[in-house]
Parts: C-alpha cells; structure tokens; sequence
C-alpha cells in the first residue's frame, strides 16, 4: 500500500448516517421480499385452484382481492407504519456536525 493512501485514511472518521441508511436499506429490502412472499402465496396458491372453484369477493376472485387488494392496504399500512415509528430523520448537509454529536450522545445512552 503506498505511504500517501495510508496517510489520508488516518483522519477518517465514517459518518453515521451510512450506518442509519444501510440499516433502512434492509428494512425496504425486507417489505419488498414480505411482499413478493404474501402476493405470491395468495396468487398461486389459492390461484391454482380450477377456476369453477374459486370464490368471489366482490366481484373478484379470492386469489386476486388476497393478493393484489389487501396486499397493497397492508404494504401501504406497513410503509406508514414505519416511515412514522422507525426510520429517522437524517440531515443531508455536507458536514452534519450536530448530528454526529447527537448520534454519538445517544449511543453513549445506550
């Protein structure tokens, strides 16, 4: 590794908000694939039936209002959820200094 790489590395310090955008990251990552798993089960599990079988909810097949209606409320009530209860607000200044410090003053809370 050459000196001058090592050099401008020494003073680094990351900044927290990767830590918190990472972390909201996963958490997206993890509504999409809850919703592929639930309008998946509902579309072809109760999709593969013979269609004389099926049972309607207003008007549509049980497959379909279980999977695209109600699967959309809830992933809209799931997002509000925690968009209002779990992700924070982060600034997105150059150099958020008071939010390094509140950061730091929380963790040492913890």
């Amino acid at each position: 590794m050459p000196a001058n790489k090592q050099a401008s590395t020494d003073g680094y310090k990351p900044d927290p908000r990767f830590k918190i955008a990472h972390k909201e990251a996963l958490i997206g990552v993890g509504l999409a694939i809850f919703n592929f798993i639930w309008w998946f089960g509902f579309a072809y599990g109760l999709g593969s039936r013979p269609p004389e079988e099926y049972t309607y909810i207003f008007g549509l097949p049980d497959w379909f209002f279980y999977s695209c209606v109600i699967g959309f409320i809830l992933m809209c009530a799931l997002v509000i959820f925690i968009t209002k209860f779990v992700l924070k607000e982060v600034p997105l200044d150059a150099d958020p200094i008071d939010f390094n410090e509140t950061i730091e003053e929380e963790s040492q809370k913890s």
